[in-house]
């Protein structure tokens, strides 16, 4: 480890975060201790496994006091939901099929008849045909398209008409985007228009839902190494890209987007609706490289475009 990395490592320590063996800052452990949630019910929809943003925003609300409900689509992720469901004390685990409007009226009847109520709901879900992320948006299959709009973006707005209904004493609904929602990401392509529909839906979902006092807020995180995310082409180079280029200079981690979660559904953003919140690290504000990477990516640039010219 050289004076820069050693440098980073006081600095994440201080910040309550670890550096692991290859300089990655891991986050800040959960946030403990405090109750915000205690004696709130809510629903987790999207968790595939460990590694999973809502994964990170589960622990983070259960370390608060929250009780928990699950939903998984199809036997394989059911059987890696499973244990992590228990391992948090749920015992609400369902199968719901976003594309069926019948499994979706069967997931909130059950919640209906086990808690009366729901306080919030984390819709973690989206989908898209990985073939149809690469090359030009504009050759997007209709089918695809209406497919992942309905998966992506008209999900949330059909849960959230649902869950408003056992909201009685108000609630928050949280949902997940992306900044290929505002600007074009290599690989992203439909994906990026079903999360500014996404982000359109949270305005107008917040609109109807504040006068009972339902709050409808987003997080747009930075890129985390996820199922869902391995499914992009050259995800990798992505991740490494932003990483070295957000002002922190370093990814995030689902523990802080998990926090970040917990502010949103919690008592602490009571005056907070409508909003996207990005856990990226600053990249969103970047639109260009720092100065010393652009010298970098220019002198590679022009040692390829000489190297390409004819000789002779």
């Amino acid at each position: 480890m050289d004076n820069a990395d050693l440098s980073s490592a006081v600095l994440a320590r201080k910040n309550g975060s670890s550096v692991n063996a290859s300089g990655e800052h891991s986050g800040p452990a959960p946030l403990r201790g405090a109750g915000l949630m205690q004696g709130k019910r809510g629903l987790i929809m999207g968790v595939a496994n460990d590694h999973s943003i809502a994964w990170g925003i589960a622990k983070t609300l259960h370390a608060h006091g929250a009780a928990l409900a699950f939903t998984y689509q199809g036997n394989a992720l059911g059987k890696r939901v499973s244990p992590l469901a228990a391992s948090l004390g749920s015992h609400i685990l369902e199968p719901c099929d976003v594309e069926d409007a019948a499994s979706v009226d069967a997931l909130f009847a059950r919640i209906g008849e086990e808690w009366g109520g729901l306080d919030f709901v984390v819709h973690a879900i989206a989908f898209s045909d990985k073939n149809e992320l690469k090359g030009r948006y504009a050759d997007t299959t209709r089918e695809n398209f209406t497919r992942t709009m309905l998966i992506s973006c008209f999900s949330f707005t059909e849960i959230a008409r649902r869950a408003a209904k056992l909201m009685g004493r108000g609630g928050s609904l949280l949902t997940l985007t992306y900044d290929g929602s505002n600007r074009v990401m290599p690989n992203y392509n439909v994906m990026g228009v079903a999360k500014a529909a996404l982000e359109a839906s949270v305005r107008y979902l917040a609109a109807d839902f504040g006068p009972v006092g339902i709050r409808v807020n987003a997080i747009s995180a930075g890129p985390v190494r996820t199922l869902a995310g391995a499914g992009i082409t050259d995800a990798r180079l992505m991740f490494n890209f932003q990483k070295r280029h957000a002002p922190l200079r370093r990814s995030v981690s689902i523990e802080e987007i998990g926090n970040a979660g917990l502010y949103l559904i919690s008592d602490l953003s009571s005056g907070v609706t409508g909003e996207i919140h990005y856990v990226d690290s600053g990249y969103n504000i970047v639109s260009m490289p720092h100065p010393e990477a652009l010298k970098t990516v220019d002198a590679a640039e022009a040692a390829a475009e000489s190297s390409s010219e004819p000789t002779g």
